[in-house]
């Protein structure tokens, strides 16, 4: 085959350059030259975006007969959640996390039931020799398995592989340390990552190969290499969790196929890691008695209610005192500090105050207000909540308590799991009482106040 010309294109100007230039000699603009391989002479533009897809006429959407996509579950619960219910044929899955978080065993494990299931799998390892995957299997208790291994980092060579031996199903890891002979630049680069990925896109959706992508990730928990990465793909994963915790979570931050922002549940154990059916537990702290600073919220991760527990300490400051979440938004914080001294009377200007979710899950929706700010006055006043209390909703700042989505589902969770006293908004109150629950519906934070001294 043929080496195709290297060139560098500017991102400000589109201008092109043989040779890397620090500085772009159309625009003068600085660093902006991108290493990309250039069209052979007298070739179509499209010719090389050939392989995604054959040409097809224009059709309205009504004529198109549109038909849900088959799905191939991977023997993990936990991991066919976060899915959509299983792989689907064609489709390109990037799963990224930090070292050592267990990216690898999850898929190591996952295609070994695959393959008992009946699938022809391929494992792409670019970091590990064969023998080194099969002792980690070993390790797993994963004995006899059929699983094809090729250590093997040229794009090239992978593409072969894929062609002649037509998996059903195909990881690779990880992306970062595939290379293409077409490119001069390193393995990792911008460039051959982009190159490397758009060739193994085009290749699952042309041959019908299931092919998931390992990516490594930066210091800020981000995907390394190009955005555009997150762009290619069908779905994206990121495997979250404490690496000095059992527990991991996988969560969906992109899915063509399913819900977003899904999350499943795994427990790290010896034998590798384990679906965990009843995620609530882990982010329940167990208290023999009620304390103060803690209040339990129901949040929503996709599709799954999850009960998890908000932990605030209010202690005295100094002159200037702190406030530091974690695993809440850091600045939704001190507007909800606001909000609770101007409309409910309760101040911490002089006291810090540190607010934390328990278990290490991270909640992104508002409906975790009302349960923060009443673990906040519950530290600072050092009266604990009544056993089996539960509340959720959206603060405002004019003081009014907001509707959380889903309410009678978060209702139903905590029912179900014993919690016996809810304050919620007036808006989530259900029509009909749900057993076992006691709900107590309010519009405004001081009424919210109220409540909890009137229970407690």
């Amino acid at each position: 085959m043929a080496k195709d010309k290297t060139i560098y294109t500017c991102n400000e100007c589109g201008g092109t350059t043989p040779k890397w230039l620090g500085k772009c000699p159309h625009c003068q603009a600085w660093n902006t030259l991108i290493e990309s391989i250039a069209e052979p002479a007298g070739a179509s533009k499209n010719n090389r975006f050939a392989a995604l897809a054959k040409t097809a006429e224009v059709m309205t959407l009504a004529d198109i007969d549109a038909t849900d996509f088959a799905r191939t579950p991977t023997g993990l619960d936990e991991l066919d959640r976060v899915l959509g219910g299983g792989i689907v044929e064609g489709g390109v899955v990037l799963i990224g996390g930090d070292p050592g978080i267990g990216k690898s065993t999850l898929l190591l494990q996952a295609l070994d039931a695959l393959q008992r299931a009946g699938q022809k799998t391929l494992y792409v390892t670019g970091e590990e020799s064969g023998a080194q995957v099969a002792l980690r299997s070993r390790r797993l208790g994963i004995v006899n398995s059929q699983v094809q291994v090729l250590a093997e980092i040229q794009l090239e060579k992978i593409l072969h592989t894929l062609q002649a031996h037509k998996p059903a199903i195909a990881v690779i890891d990880s992306i970062q340390t595939v290379y293409s002979d077409q490119l001069t630049s390193a393995p990792g680069s911008v460039a051959q990552v982009r190159e490397c990925a758009a060739h193994l896109t085009r290749a699952a959706k042309s041959s019908g190969v299931a092919i998931v992508l390992v990516g490594h990730v930066t210091k800020e928990g981000a995907l390394a290499g190009p955005r555009v990465l997150e762009h290619m793909v069908d779905t994206v994963l990121y495997f979250e969790g404490d690496t000095h915790s059992s527990f991991r979570l996988v969560r969906a931050i992109k899915n063509r196929f399913g819900a977003v922002n899904e999350i499943g549940v795994f427990a790290m154990t010896e034998s590798g890691l384990k679906g965990v059916s009843n995620p609530s537990a882990i982010f329940l702290s167990q208290h023999a008695e009620p304390v103060p600073g803690s209040c339990v919220m129901v949040t929503l991760e996709g599709t799954r209610p999850l009960l998890v527990e908000i932990q605030a300490l209010v202690d005295s400051g100094g002159p200037s005192p702190r406030r530091l979440s974690v695993g809440l938004d850091k600045d939704r914080l001190a507007m909800l500090l606001a909000v609770l001294h101007r409309h409910a009377g309760v101040a911490c200007m002089d006291q810090d105050v540190f607010v934390n979710a328990v278990g290490g899950v991270r909640i992104n929706e508002p409906a975790a207000d009302l349960a923060v700010l009443l673990a906040i006055t519950s530290s600072l006043r050092g009266k604990p909540l009544p056993k089996g209390f539960i509340a959720f909703g959206e603060i405002g700042l004019a003081g009014e308590v907001r509707p959380a989505p889903r309410g009678q589902e978060r209702l139903k969770e905590a029912a179900k799991l014993g919690f016996s006293v809810a304050i919620v908004p007036k808006a989530n109150a259900p029509k009909k009482p749900i057993e076992g629950l006691t709900i107590h519906a309010v519009e405004r934070v001081e009424q919210a106040m109220e409540v909890v001294r009137s229970i407690g």
